[in-house]
């Protein structure tokens, strides 16, 4: 199995692209998100994109992600009853990783409902089935990717050891660090202090 394709992008559009690794060239299925993140990268830059290969009877089709998290998120989405991957890519287009898990995690069935395709019942069976898986994963499969994420979850952390719960400080925490990624681990803990 194809885990992680690293190559030259040759071809780049919103709903895939092209890498040439060796000479050979391959197409890759991508979430507008993981779009926005490669489409800063120039024609014939090497790049590395994280591999779902979905093996079929007819077709072998691959599905790339700009971050681990994005991937392990469209794995989880896509292991749930009448979710595909053309409604997992959906999904991972609309909301961010972050943005899902925690709509799992909080049970917002409105937020997963803003996605086209999604109705009541498919997002409550996502929340079903996907809130104890996770509860299980370590937080850093969501928390720790890259500095902004190491940022909510040390902060997250930080504040929890002042004793503010986590699902008090949770969406203050996020909003600061979406909204100024450059914040500072003390400047993200202070404003949260602020505003509780």
């Amino acid at each position: 199995m194809i885990t992680h394709l690293n190559g030259k992008l040759t071809e780049i559009h919103p709903s895939h692209i092209i890498i040439d690794c060796g000479g050979v060239g391959y197409h890759v299925n991508i979430s507008l998100i993981s779009y926005s993140k490669i489409n800063h990268f120039a024609l014939e830059e090497r790049i590395k994109v994280f591999i779902h290969h979905l093996v079929r009877e007819d077709a072998q089709i691959l599905y790339g992600f700009a971050t681990k998290e994005e991937r392990v998120m469209f794995e989880k989405l896509i292991s749930v009853n009448g979710v595909g991957p053309a409604t997992g890519i959906m999904m991972l287009s609309t909301l961010n990783a972050d943005e899902i898990y925690h709509a799992i995690a909080t049970s917002d069935v409105k937020m997963l409902q803003s996605v086209k395709g999604i109705g009541t019942k498919t997002a409550q069976r996502i929340i079903i089935d996907l809130k104890d898986k996770f509860e299980k994963l370590p937080e850093t499969d969501f928390l720790t990717s890259g500095s902004e994420n190491k940022i909510k979850f040390e902060a997250l952390s930080a504040l929890e050891v002042l004793g503010i719960s986590k699902r008090q400080s949770e969406k203050i925490v996020l909003k600061l660090v979406s909204e100024n990624p450059a914040i500072s681990l003390e400047d993200v803990i202070k404003e949260t202090l602020k505003k509780i």
